[in-house]
């Protein structure tokens, strides 16, 4: 799943959730759903920020060695 996906499978959920009336049971489930989401979502990003930021710092160390 990419990081795209879920939060489009997230934002589906939120939809179903303010806008249904849903059994108790349901509902559960589908939060349930979202908070996973959510998190793999947070890890994507993470990663995707660590990776940006070594690549700044590789950059820079380039940038520093041509001056």
């Amino acid at each position: 799943m990419s990081y795209e996906e879920a939060i489009k499978e997230m934002e589906e959920i939120i939809e179903k959730l303010e806008n249904e009336q849903l059994p108790l049971k349901k509902a559960q489930e589908f939060f349930e759903r979202a908070s996973d989401l959510a998190k793999f979502s947070q890890e994507e990003l993470s990663k995707t920020t660590g990776k940006l930021y070594q690549i700044k710092k590789e950059l820079d160390q380039i940038t520093e060695e041509e001056v």
